[in-house]
């Protein structure tokens, strides 16, 4: 809901340090592929509880992904970077929460399953109209420096991250923060596909 403003704030230092990395030869998917395996040993920190650990290896990981798009735009963007970006992206959301579900399955398996599921009504609805934006042209005015159309919505890469931090912060309220922003990543899905199926209907009686 508010990655565009954070972004805006944050493209700056981003660029510096991008910039600073490209010199020393570093490329993005590089960044992409190192910060993705960074993120996923906050899985066995989880298990193991240490959740302290595991918090700053998830905003490393998060670094790593603003990172890589800032210097994909500073060398050279391409399709399969950011394929490979969005496609780390939901693999690592997932994983942190199956890590909680593993780590304590009595007590958190039925809210981290339904995060997942909420998940994948989110991630779906959200490639899904990528792929029809992208046939037909649509631009996204607010994110228009990435590889593919960014549906906007109440939860976004920010509000995940914030609650991926919470679960590590707060690991007994794994349930009710799980459950809380599961609904609100169904109400982001149901509001994508309303959105996306209207949008796509005006545009076809436009053509």
């Amino acid at each position: 809901m508010i990655d565009p403003i954070l972004n805006r704030l944050l493209k700056k230092p981003l660029c510096s340090l991008a910039k600073q990395l490209i010199r020393r030869g570093v490329t993005a998917d590089g960044v992409t592929l190192v910060g993705f395996i960074i993120g996923m040993l906050a899985v066995p920190a989880i298990f193991y509880g240490h959740y302290i650990l595991a918090l700053c290896l998830i905003l490393l990981n998060r670094l790593g992904d603003g990172l890589d798009g800032a210097i994909a735009r500073e060398t050279s963007p391409s399709d399969a970077g950011g394929f490979l970006d969005i496609t780390l992206d939901f693999i690592f959301y997932s994983a942190i929460v199956f890590a909680f579900v593993c780590a304590t399955p009595v007590e958190n398996a039925i809210a981290g399953s339904f995060l997942m599921l909420s998940f994948m009504a989110t991630g779906g609805s959200f490639l899904a109209f990528a792929i029809m934006a992208s046939k037909h042209g649509i631009d996204s005015p607010n994110y228009p420096q990435k590889s593919l159309h960014y549906m906007g919505g109440l939860a976004e890469g920010f509000e995940t991250i914030l609650v991926l931090c919470l679960f590590c912060l707060f690991p007994s309220y794994f349930v009710p923060i799980a459950s809380v922003f599961a609904v609100i990543c169904w109400l982001t899905a149901i509001i994508r596909i309303w959105v996306g199926y209207n949008t796509l209907i005006a545009t076809k009686t436009i053509s």
